[in-house]
């Protein structure tokens, strides 16, 4: 084993439950193509609400992919969180052998930020409908943020660094941060990210408050930020999760370094205050940048945090310029996002998976909905762009203030 300060945060493995995709294969091939898959919410209990438009995931079988003792526990959230964390290992080519030997040495990181509502809410209507004696026993865990953690530690026999990342939306970034940070300390194996399942009624009712939530009811012109346009934001499902080793026991294993976790910052700048935002994100843009040893005109593309709030969107894109200078002009800009919705804690660790995807195939995919751009971004749109992609640099805020930003490198490249 390399001494700490020598090791480097790699991703090895990707997996992914989207509204446009369930396998990061079908997900890159919908993202790169710039399909918009945002429709009317079709869940059960929602018709009246005044939420009309999401991202769902249509295709999913959580029968097909986790054994019944773990479905009857856990809600829709973490089946996708347990469905994803094995494709995720998969890619990785760690089995559960590979892990068994050293328990302690293999970790799960998460956020999340709507918890399992669905679960909640069907245990709830048979306490008010049938009493308390028919409330089954996983109520008290299985609506909560920590449960997806839990449930994929205990099923992978993961007895290593455990947490639960509480950051409203910027959290997705800042549990691969936390990570990266466990892995260059000496833990061998985290599988980090977020997955969300907000679309039951219960979870919608509680979105409503937010005034951020788009209103429109046509799902093509729903979401689209940094755009005269722009009315607010789309909620979806899904998520994705990834597997960081030290990227030198990945290439003792024989595996490919798919990207680096190179360098992340956080700032918190208070709830809606997006005026505020700009100065909270461009400086953890610097912050990301200075801990990846990376110049600003070294970035490549940016994954935007896209909100869809005029004063957001005019925020962000003036952080851009703030932190990168003249580079932030003309470095190209990209929101994949518009195609599926925002997920929560979800969305940026979809940006990274996309990010690193986009290095690796050497493209940087499209804006879906947006062409009409009302701010001084070089924003992809209609189609994808070529490009050689060696850094990322992927963006997050939260509805309740918080500021993150995460800097990927291709391949072994890392501070």
């Amino acid at each position: 084993m390399s001494a700490p300060h020598e090791r480097r945060a790699a991703v090895t493995g990707i997996g992914v439950v989207a509204p446009n995709g369930t396998s990061t294969e079908t997900f890159w091939k919908a993202t790169q193509e710039g399909l918009s898959v945002l429709d009317r919410v079709t869940r059960e209990g929602c018709d009246h609400l005044p939420l009309k438009v999401a991202g769902e995931v249509r295709s999913f079988d959580a029968s097909a992919a986790i054994e019944e003792r773990y479905l009857v526990q856990t809600d829709r959230f973490t089946h996708f969180a347990m469905a994803a964390a094995d494709a995720a290992l998969e890619e990785a080519r760690l089995g559960q052998a590979d892990t068994e030997g050293a328990p302690f040495s293999a970790g799960v990181v998460t956020a999340a930020g709507s918890g399992g509502g669905e679960f909640g809410q069907r245990e709830l209507q048979k306490l008010w409908g049938k009493g308390s004696r028919y409330v089954g026993p996983w109520q008290s865990i299985a609506w909560f943020y920590a449960a997806s953690t839990g449930q994929v530690s205990i099923r992978r026999g993961f007895k290593g660094p455990c947490s639960v990342v509480a950051a409203d939306e910027a959290g997705g970034l800042d549990a691969l941060a936390h990570a990266a940070r466990a892995v260059r300390r000496g833990t061998d194996v985290i599988v980090a990210g977020s997955t969300e399942a907000p679309l039951a009624p219960y979870s919608m009712v509680c979105q409503l408050g937010y005034g951020e939530l788009s209103p429109v009811s046509e799902p093509e012109r729903a979401y689209r930020p940094f755009t005269e346009a722009a009315s607010g934001f789309v909620p979806a499902e899904g998520g994705a999760m990834l597997v960081v080793e030290d990227a030198g026991a990945a290439r003792d294993r024989g595996v490919p370094v798919r990207a680096t976790v190179a360098g992340h910052a956080a700032t918190f700048t208070g709830a809606s205050r997006w005026e505020l935002s700009r100065e909270g994100l461009a400086e953890a843009i610097r912050g990301a940048l200075a801990e990846a040893g990376c110049a600003p005109e070294e970035v490549d593309v940016v994954f935007a945090d896209a909100l869809g709030v005029p004063e957001a969107d005019r925020a962000e894109a003036l952080a851009i310029a703030d932190a990168l200078g003249a580079h932030g002009r003309r470095v190209p800009v990209t929101a994949p996002k518009t195609g599926i919705g925002r997920a929560y804690c979800a969305a940026p660790v979809l940006d990274a998976a996309a990010a690193v995807l986009a290095m690796e195939h050497g493209l940087i995919p499209p804006t879906p909905n947006v062409v009409d751009i009302c701010h001084d971004l070089d924003l992809v749109t209609s189609r994808p762009r070529a490009a050689e992609v060696r850094t990322a640099l992927v963006l997050s805020r939260g509805l309740m203030g918080s500021n993150s930003a995460l800097v990927l490198r291709h391949g072994a490249v890392g501070p």
